[in-house]
């Protein structure tokens, strides 16, 4: 049976295609379909240059999805006129080969903080919230250790307040009240405690919850219908199904077995919103018009400048971007751009929206494997903008990033451990080989210099390579691969090992037995946390083998390298002097011995 897909795109369309063409493209058997919608007034653009631009984007699709093993893909593109398209990818059940809707829903994620700031800016227009107020002047029962400051309803909205990232809003205990840990408004930290405070402030202010204040708000004024502002069990049966790693205690190599998510219910403001692609692009006309929609106006315009201000630096987007109000601001080839992501216990999401030639697109997918797919988005809008110009279209991005190391020869040499055990790194053709005799395990770069090794003696932990912090090499100076580019490369750690290189002088630490005892498995049903494994390297304690905890207290850590870090750690519950349990990342997880 030949498979049938209608792409008809705004203003013209194109004859039906058979599944030899589609193969042709590149889409794949499995591409669900293409739905046509728009408003009338549409700019005119060359229809066979966006029919080519989109089959491009469509190639492109095919060969991320099988590189990044992402079962099911839906993607929204819109203009200032209306939706241009909306297409799905892959499937929603991968045994029975169900290929994904354009009805499907997909979590979107965090995506949701640009709706919480937008009713914020509704009721500042409104008069009801100064968003430069403290946001106790409105919140008095919130509990907050804040030593550097009062905490602004602009801190919260920004991601500046100094506030951890996951803490709940209601602590577990009154001991265990999330503590600040640097003057707001000074940096940026990512904070979905923040977004979920703001969450109750609009139910203050509007006296409704948050889920039925942003439907009456802003999804039944915009005719988004189809999407719903908080996930639940009932809502379950609308929503693709969805994947996680099946080992969730350890890295995901990117061709690793998957298993199908459970349920979730989530309804805090920090990430609650699930929605299709052609709703998607309902917002995304909004926003490409300035906050001005058919039937009037969302927020203000001097509420849409507030939201699109780029008011701090944020380093976690990029590093050129800015954060506005919910959403990171930056710019794409000189054009002014609007973009965040969503991730979710089994779904990753990506906005982009180039303010200057009018484009949006919004990409989901139904897995959560570790990455955003940033980059059909950003393609997207390079090939849409390519077709309104009627140029040649951009160079097709690598479909994975993570395959292709640029900096690869500043990692290659010998490694050895303590007791002799060594390790052998090769880079070749732009790729990494770990060579330990007589196996030959391609690397996969993960983040900064994190490696992730698909085979069953490094599979617990990535491989981190260590730099000299002082010294710089000539020979690495100007690579990309991590914070530390440019430094030579002296040892290679995985878990608890550490090998270093001979050349570097770098000596092995002796472990300490005041240490140890925090050391193991710790595990958390909550999906939001799972699995956390502590390790013992080099004379300090490590969680997942990358984060190194520094000791602020009675059995407290800091997590990370940066002093101004928010994020703690604590180890709870000693019987014999051992925890059994770990207060971590918003979770409370119990030690567990068979691990």
């Amino acid at each position: 049976m030949t498979q049938k897909i209608n792409c008809t795109l705004r203003g013209g369309s194109m004859p039906l295609i058979s599944r030899r063409d589609v193969l042709t493209l590149g889409v794949g058997s499995a591409a669900a379909g293409v739905l046509p919608f728009g408003w009338a007034g549409a700019a005119p653009v060359p229809q066979a240059s966006r029919a080519r631009a989109l089959a491009g984007l469509d190639r492109f699709i095919a060969g991320y999805r099988e590189a990044m093993n992402a079962p099911g893909l839906t993607l929204g593109l819109a203009d200032r006129d209306g939706l241009v398209r909306v297409s799905a990818y892959g499937y929603t059940h991968l045994d029975a080969r169900v290929p994904v809707s354009t009805s499907d829903l997909f979590q979107i994620g965090s995506i949701s903080k640009s709706f919480v700031a937008l009713v914020l800016l509704q009721l500042r227009d409104e008069g009801k919230l100064d968003v430069q107020a403290p946001v106790r002047h409105y919140l008095p029962w919130l509990v907050a250790e804040t030593t550097y400051g009062e905490i602004l309803v602009h801190h919260l909205l920004t991601h500046s307040s100094g506030m951890p990232e996951d803490e709940p809003v209601f602590p577990r205990a009154p001991e265990r009240r999330p503590r600040q840990a640097y003057p707001p408004g000074s940096r940026f930290h990512y904070s979905n405690w923040g977004y979920g405070v703001l969450g109750y402030l609009i139910e203050s202010l509007d006296g409704r919850p948050w889920p039925i204040a942003v439907k009456a708000r802003i999804l039944e004024p915009l005719g988004m219908r189809d999407t719903v502002p908080a996930i639940t069990s009932e809502s379950r049966g609308r929503i693709a199904q969805s994947y996680t790693p099946l080992h969730d205690d350890r890295p995901y190599p990117r061709h690793g077995p998957l298993a199908v998510a459970g349920n979730l219910e989530v309804e805090e403001a920090s990430g609650s919103i699930a929605s299709t692609a052609a709703d998607m692009a309902v917002y995304m006309r909004m926003i490409l018009n300035g906050g001005a929609h058919p039937g009037g106006r969302i927020v203000s315009a001097q509420g849409f400048t507030l939201f699109s201000t780029p008011f701090i630096a944020a380093p976690d987007f990029g590093p050129t971007a800015s954060y506005g109000y919910g959403i990171a601001v930056d710019e794409l080839d000189g054009h002014r751009r609007l973009r965040h992501t969503g991730g979710m216990v089994s779904f990753m999401s990506a906005i982009h929206l180039d303010l200057d030639a009018g484009f949006g697109a919004f990409a989901s997918i139904n897995a959560q494997l570790g990455y955003r797919p940033n980059p059909v988005a950003q393609f997207a809008l390079r090939m849409l903008r390519s077709a309104q110009d009627n140029s040649p279209p951009p160079p097709m991005p690598p479909f994975d990033e993570s395959a292709e190391i640029h900096d690869a020869a500043s990692y290659q040499g010998s490694y050895v451990s303590a007791d002799g055990r060594r390790l052998e790194v090769i880079a070749a053709g732009g790729r990494l080989i770990l060579e330990r005799a007589p196996e030959r395990i391609a690397l996969q770069h993960a983040e900064d210099d994190n490696f992730i090794a698909d085979h069953a003696d490094f599979a617990l932990y990535p491989l981190v390579f260590e730099r000299d912090t002082a010294r710089e090499s000539s020979a690495g100076a100007g690579a990309d691969a991590g914070a530390g580019a440019g430094r030579p490369v002296v040892a290679l750690a995985h878990g608890s090992d550490w090998y270093a290189r001979p050349e570097s002088h770098a000596r092995a630490i002796e472990s300490s037995a005041e240490l140890a005892r925090y050391t193991g498995a710790y595990y958390s049903p909550d999906p939001w946390v799972g699995w956390v494994r502590v390790v013992q390297r080099q004379g300090r304690l490590w969680i997942g083998g990358t984060d190194p905890l520094t000791s602020i207290g009675d059995h407290l850590f800091r997590v990370g390298e940066k002093q101004t870090s928010p994020e703690v750690a604590e180890f709870l519950d000693f019987v014999d002097g051992t925890p059994r349990r770990l207060r971590f990342d918003g979770g409370e997880l119990e030690r567990i011995e068979a691990a």
